[in-house]
């Protein structure tokens, strides 16, 4: 098993509509960036991804579970992205900002903190348990 972070601006899919989607989870789409997309393909059914709301909040606030490996994006004209089917898990029982990432030196190399732009990261396991910690559920 793989540890991730997508991103998405809650005003657009908050965790809420995630947890909404219920059992068949919902499509995680309309990734155009490379690199991220390359992060899609990575993933596998039974990865964990952290939901991040950016934009609004700049904070982790759940978890959510790759329930499909990716495919075509329905979403690209083009067929060149994938999107993968992700499944709420929970909320965390606190957020964990972004800005309390930044200060813990443990976790300074996260790409979340080196490359703040990217939409779809990985997390090694030694970060996934610091954030969990942080959050009060580890």
């Amino acid at each position: 098993m793989q540890y991730w972070l997508m991103k998405s601006e809650p005003n657009v899919w908050s965790i809420d509509n995630q947890k909404k989607s219920g059992l068949k989870g919902a499509t995680w789409d309309g990734v155009r960036n490379y690199q991220a997309a390359n992060n899609l393909k990575k993933m596998s059914k039974g990865d964990l991804c952290f939901f991040y709301h950016s934009n609004i909040g700049k904070e982790i606030v759940g978890i959510v579970e790759v329930i499909k490996d990716a495919f075509i994006d329905p979403t690209d004209k083009d067929g060149k992205f994938v999107a993968v089917q992700v499944r709420f898990k929970k909320a965390l029982n606190k957020p964990v900002s972004l800005e309390e990432i930044k200060k813990n030196p443990n976790l300074r190399r996260l790409p979340l903190v080196r490359q703040s732009r990217l939409s779809v990261m990985p997390i090694d396991t030694k970060s996934w348990k610091i954030i969990l910690k942080m959050s009060s559920i580890g």
